[in-house]
């Protein structure tokens, strides 16, 4: 039975790891515009 518990918590945890490391290097999320007024035409003046 703790054979069976240890299994599943180290493939939890190797899952983990690897799944924070592909959102940390790989996954670039659309970042949305940035709400300073500057010179590139947003729309605030």
């Amino acid at each position: 039975m703790n054979d069976i518990i240890q299994t599943i918590l180290v493939v939890l945890i190797i899952g983990y790891a690897t799944w924070s490391i592909i959102r940390k290097f790989f996954w670039k999320p659309k970042r949305k515009a940035s709400k300073n007024c500057g010179n590139d035409g947003c729309g605030c003046h």
